[in-house]
C-alpha cells in the first residue's frame, strides 16, 4: 500500500474504499495543497521503503503536450527502426533480471525465488509480440479490381496512457507497452505507487535502447483527480488501464467526454472444475498453485474451485498434503513459497471473506503447517487457507478476494459445474481438470470466459488473446489482436486516371 503525507493521510480510508483499485492504485482527490508526496510500504515490514513526488496537473499538460509533439516523428519512423530498438530494449531487460527482481520482491512481498522469473516471462512475451509484429501491423489488401488500387493501413492513434499494476509489473507492462512502441504510439507510464520503479527502470532501459526522447515518459500519482485530468487531455488517444472493475468504470467515465478508446483489464473471480477421472495429487498440486502463488494476487489465480462429488473428499486430502508442503515467510527467504499480501488492507478482506464464509457453514480445512503459524510480526502475512463446504452464498465465491484462500464446492455434474462457472460478474478464466479432453472440449464452448483451460490455469499465452468477458475487462492484449488496440484503420481507393 501507500499513504500521501500530510493533511491526505487521515482521508487514506475513506478514499480507498470509494476506489480500491484490485491493483491498489489507491486513487486519492487532490486539495489545493503542496505537491503530493507517495511513500511505498513494505509488505514485509509495514514500513515506508521509497518516496516521490506526485506529478501535478500541470506537468501532465507538459506530458501529454510533448508526447504529441513526438508521436508526430515517432509515428513516421520506419517500422524496422522501431523493431530494432525494442530489440535491444528486450535485450537489455534480459540482462537485469536479479536487479529487478530484487525489487519486486522488496516492493510487493513475492519470494524472491520467484520475481527474476517474471522479468525472464516478461522478456519472453517481448520477443514473440516483436517476432509477429510486422504481420501484425502490415496492409490488408483490398479486392482486385482492374484500374484500382485499394488496401487498409493500420495507422498509430497517437500518446497512449499505460496505467498498470503492481502484482505482476514488467509482465503487465509489456503486454501494452511493446505493441504500442512497434505501432508508433508515444507512450506516458503510470506505476501503481507500490511498485514505482517498473517505469522507472522500463524508461532507462529503452532511453540506453535509442528510443529517442519523448517517444516513452512517466510520471508517478495518488491522485484520481490528477489522473483523470490526463484522460481527459485532448492530446490523448487511448488509455490501457489494468485494475478494478471500479477503477475501470473511473477511467472509462474520465474519458466520456471524449472520442477515446479505452482499453481495460479488470477483476477476476477464475473458477477450476476438477472432473472425476484425473489424477487426484496431480491435480491438487496445480490447483494449489493456480491458487496460491504470488499470495494469490493474479487478476487469473485460481479463486474458486468445483470438484465432482465422487472425488471431492480425496482430493480435499491431496490438498492437504501438497499445502504441508509448503512454507510461508519472508520472501528474501530463497526457500519460502509464499510471502505477505501487498497491504493490510488486502490482509484484512482476504481474512473478512475467509471469516463470512466459516459463519455461513464452510470448514477451515488447512493442514498443520508449522510455518503457517509463526511468521514475522511485522508483515502482511496471510496463510495458505483450504476452505470445503463452500457455495455461493459466500463473498469467498462470488467477490475478487486476491488472496491464498483455496474455496472448493462439491458438484454432481458437468452441467452443474458449468453453471456455477458462470454464475459470476467476472469472465477472465476458467479452467477444465479431466483426461477426456474431448469432453472437456464439449463443456469449453459454454463457459463465459475469455480464457477456458484444460489441464492448465494461471497462464496467459503471448499467442492467444488476453481478454475479459462480463466486468473482466474491454479490448484485448497479445497475440496479433493485442495490437488492435493501437492502431486506427486508413483505407486506400486509388483510381487509375483516365486516358
Amino acid at each position: 500500500m501507500y499513504l500521501t503525507s500530510g493533511p491526505f493521510a487521515h482521508n487514506f480510508r475513506c478514499f480507498a474504499l470509494l476506489i480500491f483499485f484490485r491493483i491498489h492504485l489507491y486513487l486519492i482527490p487532490t486539495l489545493t495543497m503542496p505537491t503530493e508526496v507517495l511513500t511505498t510500504i513494505s509488505p514485509i515490514t509495514n514500513q515506508g521503503i521509497i518516496t516521490r513526488p506526485g506529478a501535478t496537473v500541470e506537468q501532465l499538460n507538459d506530458l501529454a503536450t510533448k508526447s504529441a509533439s513526438t508521436f508526430k516523428t515517432w509515428s513516421k519512423t520506419s517500422l524496422s527502426d522501431r523493431q530494432a530498438i525494442v530489440k535491444k530494449a528486450i535485450k537489455l531487460l534480459d540482462g537485469r533480471e536479479d536487479v529487478l527482481g530484487k525489487e519486486i520482491t522488496k516492493q510487493m512481498g513475492r519470494p524472491i525465488a520467484y520475481t527474476t522469473k517474471e522479468v525472464a516471462t516478461a522478456v519472453k512475451r517481448a520477443d514473440h509480440l516483436l517476432k509477429i509484429s510486422s504481420d501484425a501491423l502490415s496492409d490488408t489488401p483490398g479486392e482486385e479490381e482492374k484500374g484500382f488500387k485499394r488496401h487498409i493501413r493500420k495507422c498509430a492513434v497517437g500518446p497512449v496512457p499505460i496505467l498498470f499494476p503492481w502484482n505482476y509489473p514488467y509482465l503487465t507492462l509489456i503486454n501494452s507497452l511493446v505493441p504500442a512502441l512497434l505501432a508508433g504510439n508515444t507512450v506516458i507510464l503510470k506505476p501503481s505507487p507500490q511498485t514505482p520503479t517498473a517505469a522507472e527502470q522500463i524508461a532507462k532501459i529503452f532511453e540506453e535502447a535509442g528510443l529517442p526522447d519523448g517517444v516513452l515518459q512517466y510520471f508517478h500519482s495518488g491522485s484520481s483527480t490528477t489522473i483523470e485530468s490526463l484522460v481527459r487531455n485532448p492530446s490523448i488517444a487511448h488509455v490501457c488501464f489494468t485494475g478494478s472493475v471500479l477503477g475501470g468504470l473511473g477511467v472509462r467515465k474520465a474519458a466520456a467526454d471524449r472520442l477515446v478508446t479505452v482499453g481495460l483489464e479488470l477483476g477476476g473471480k477464475d473458477a477450476a472444475y476438477i472432473r472425476d477421472d484425473v489424477d487426484m495429487a496431480w491435480a491438487a498440486g496445480e490447483i494449489v498453485d493456480g491458487a496460491v502463488f504470488n499470495s494469490g494476487q493474479s487478476c487469473c489465480s485460481v479463486e474458486r474451485v468445483y470438484v465432482a462429488a465422487a472425488i471431492h473428499d480425496q482430493f480435499v486430502t491431496e490438498v492437504k498434503k501438497v499445502l504441508e508442503g509448503y512454507k510461508l515467510g519472508d520472501p528474501m527467504d530463497k526457500d519460502v513459497h509464499v510471502g505477505p499480501v501487498v497491504s493490510k488492507r488486502s490482509k484484512e478482506t482476504i481474512l473478512e471473506h475467509i471469516k463470512d464464509a466459516v459463519s455461513k457453514g464452510a470448514k477451515d480445512e488447512t493442514p498443520k503447517n508449522e510455518s503457517f503459524d509463526n511468521v514475522p510480526e511485522d508483515g502482511n502475512y496471510v496463510r495458505p487457507t483450504l476452505l470445503t463446504g463452500a457455495n455461493h452464498s459466500m463473498a469467498i465465491m462470488t467477490e475478487e478476494t486476491f488472496g491464498p484462500v483455496i474455496p472448493v464446492q462439491k458438484v454432481e455434474s458437468d452441467e452443474e459445474a458449468v453453471k456455477l462457472i458462470n454464475d459470476s460478474e467476472f469472465g477472465l478464466t476458467a479452467s477444465i481438470w479431466t483426461k477426456d479432453v474431448e469432453r472437456a472440449q464439449e463443456l469449453m464452448d459454454d463457459i463465459e470466459a475469455g480464457t477456458v483451460f484444460v489441464n492448465r490455469c494461471d497462464y496467459p499465452a503471448p499467442d492467444l488473446a488476453w481478454t475479459g468477458w462480463k466486468n473482466s475487462g474491454l479490448g484485448q492484449t497479445l497475440s496479433k489482436y493485442g495490437f488492435d488496440q493501437f492502431v486506427k484503420l486508413k483505407s486506400y481507393h486509388i483510381k487509375e486516371y483516365p486516358n
